[in-house]
């Protein structure tokens, strides 16, 4: 018996082997959950769908967060599927590669306002889609990954680190509104990863090299740490957290100097 046993989950965000999101399906899936996933385009189908055979999930097909008609697919889908929905797991953010590199001050309206809606507004459009599946299975839980550039100013993050607040400040509000119904929304901090959205993010490497030296653990994280701890939070074993930023960073966030 697994702590996510009977859960139908669906996974929003799986790029490819290295993503946060497929450390937290693995997980999810060696906890006994029902998976589903997404993908945007067909480059990162060709990644997706080899993955979801790996781990017995149905791939639901195209996902963009920036189109309501293709939310709407997504979930009307999931209802034919499985009639309800108990996990969302939310990994999707979005900056310009040189928003990542210049300085912040110099991002255009233009990418400021795209990367808030896809890192942040998104997480709001697909609770709002869950909703009414997660009712019918009586509760849910929602998570989101976010980083610690939401609350510090970390060089080269800059309008990311804007998006990730948006983003927490999201979840706080999604809780308040959500809760009553059973459905509870959380945020995942995790420290400096490598994935394929970190790649653009300048010196990503120092990121790196300055939590494995000043954390109180003395190294970085592991995917499987984020997995396990996304898991837990999508369980009913945290059924009386909501509106929270978890952080799974190797103790790095509580150090002053």
């Amino acid at each position: 018996m697994g702590i996510a046993d009977g859960k139908r989950a669906l996974v929003i965000g799986v790029a490819n082997d290295k993503s946060l999101a497929w450390a937290i399906a693995q997980e999810l899936k060696a906890q006994g959950a029902e998976l589903a996933f997404t993908y945007q385009g067909e480059i990162l189908e060709k990644r997706v769908r080899p993955l979801a055979e790996q781990v017995g999930a149905k791939v639901i097909g195209e996902l963009d967060v920036t189109n309501d008609a293709q939310i709407a697919a997504t979930f009307a889908n999931i209802g034919q599927l499985w009639g309800g929905l108990d996990i969302l797991v939310h990994a999707v953010a979005y900056a310009e590669r040189e928003d990542l590199r210049d300085r912040f001050l110099t991002v255009s309206r233009k990418n400021f306002l795209r990367s808030l809606e896809i890192s942040a507004y998104s997480l709001v459009a697909l609770a709002r889609a869950a909703e009414p599946l997660m009712e019918k299975r009586a509760a849910g839980s929602i998570l989101t990954l976010t980083y610690l550039g939401s609350v510090r100013a970390v060089p080269n993050y800059n309008v990311m680190g804007v998006a990730k607040a948006a983003l927490e400040a999201c979840v706080r509000y999604l809780a308040l509104d959500l809760g009553r119904k059973g459905i509870r929304v959380n945020a995942l901090s995790a420290g400096p990863a490598r994935t394929l959205s970190s790649a653009a993010i300048r010196d990503f490497h120092t990121m790196q090299h300055v939590v494995e030296e000043r954390s109180p653990l003395g190294r970085g994280i592991r995917h499987e740490e984020v997995g396990k701890m996304a898991a837990t939070l999508l369980s009913d074993l945290s059924t009386g957290v909501t509106g929270q930023t978890i952080y799974v960073d190797s103790g790095f966030n509580i150090i002053g100097v």
